[in-house]
């Protein structure tokens, strides 16, 4: 097995990563998305397959919760870098419905989200961040690998539970900037340190709502473009992370062999390996 002096890096060899969430797909996605592609961010869009604005629709002056289309949302979130994930089909309190009620609401939007985008579709964040034991249990069993909720750490920790995982922050935190610089900051390049996740989230409608676009740009600015940063989306990190997690160690953590199909990096007493699908390697 691996010894506590082995660490999980990300691809490359870094050790920080960063990725970004947004709920309810909403026309402002349109304009955050340019902000992400400008800066090369990946991005997590959780949708409402049972919230489509009819074509056509005309929305009250004032209102910024202004849902995309069907068509507007297939156009809008098809291809390019960012991840398409669920966000149940009408966005009900899960935690008050029955078993079979939260079964439907989360395998209704994956069928109608899948359909869309032709690929599967496993992530979701909760409406409005609520959930108890038994909506992870429903989620687990219709084939959801990470939840979303709303609570922030203020924290760069991996994950202990992908299916009530935290963020960092909300992008209307009074120190995103800060938490920012200070992730920024960290030096980790010894290999003695476990790796870290910086992780925003929000609705984009919030920045019509508060005129504060000039927020997030100056964020992405000062976040993007470091080498020692992986900037993925929620699906990448997970699938990364679960691909590390099946590396098979010797008992003496001497060798470790890769069954998996990523290229996986981590540091093992202060050195750091790579290692390829499918190849097994000596470790010092």
């Amino acid at each position: 097995m691996a010894t506590k002096n082995t660490f999980m890096r990300f691809p490359g060899g870094r050790a920080k990563a960063f990725t970004l969430s947004y709920d309810d797909g909403v026309e402002q996605d349109v304009r955050l998305m340019s902000i992400f592609d400008k800066y090369g961010l990946k991005c997590t869009f959780n949708l409402n397959s049972g919230s489509f604005a009819e074509e056509g629709t005309v929305f009250e002056p004032g209102n910024v919760h202004r849902h995309l289309t069907k068509a507007a949302t297939l156009a809008t979130y098809s291809g390019g870098n960012h991840e398409v994930a669920l966000h149940t089909h009408n966005h009900p309190h899960l935690e008050c419905l029955t078993s079979s009620e939260v079964v439907y609401q989360v395998m209704k939007d994956r069928e109608v989200l899948e359909e869309m985008f032709g690929r599967p579709i496993r992530g979701l964040a909760y409406p409005y961040g609520t959930h108890n034991d038994a909506v992870v249990d429903a989620l687990r069993a219709c084939g959801v690998v990470y939840a979303r909720t709303v609570v922030s750490t203020e924290s760069f920790d991996m994950p202990k539970d992908w299916l009530r995982l935290p963020a960092t922050c909300h992008h209307k935190n009074p120190r995103l900037m800060e938490l920012g610089e200070k992730f920024l900051d960290m030096q980790l390049r010894d290999g003695a340190h476990a790796p870290k996740l910086f992780y925003l989230w929000g609705h984009s409608y919030e920045f019509e709502q508060n005129d504060n676009w000039d927020l997030i740009d100056k964020f992405c600015a000062m976040i993007s473009g470091k080498d020692d940063i992986w900037y993925a989306t929620n699906m990448e990190i997970f699938e990364y992370t679960e691909a590390y997690n099946r590396l098979v160690w010797a008992l003496d953590s001497k060798y470790v062999y890769n069954p998996t199909s990523f290229t996986i990096w981590f540091a093992h007493a202060g050195k750091q390996y790579v290692i390829n699908p499918g190849e097994q390697i000596k470790v010092d």
